[in-house]
């Protein structure tokens, strides 16, 4: 894993923290809750092709 990807998934982690301590003390929870599942997802499109690649490693390694 490369450092751009570490710092990505920092600066995305530090927006969406600052994103719902904001909305939930205007109590606006439900939107709290929706900004950090966006957060998840968005992360988590960042790191599919990452995963593909663990996967395909994992069963060249094991012969599967």
């Amino acid at each position: 894993m490369d450092v751009n990807t570490l710092i990505k998934i920092a600066g995305i982690g530090m927006l969406v923290a600052v994103s719902c301590q904001i909305l939930s003390r205007a109590g606006r929870d439900e939107q709290s809750a929706l900004v950090s599942l966006a957060g998840v997802v968005v992360v988590l499109l960042l790191l599919v092709d990452k995963i593909g690649n663990l996967f395909s490693t994992v069963r060249s390694i094991f012969g599967l």
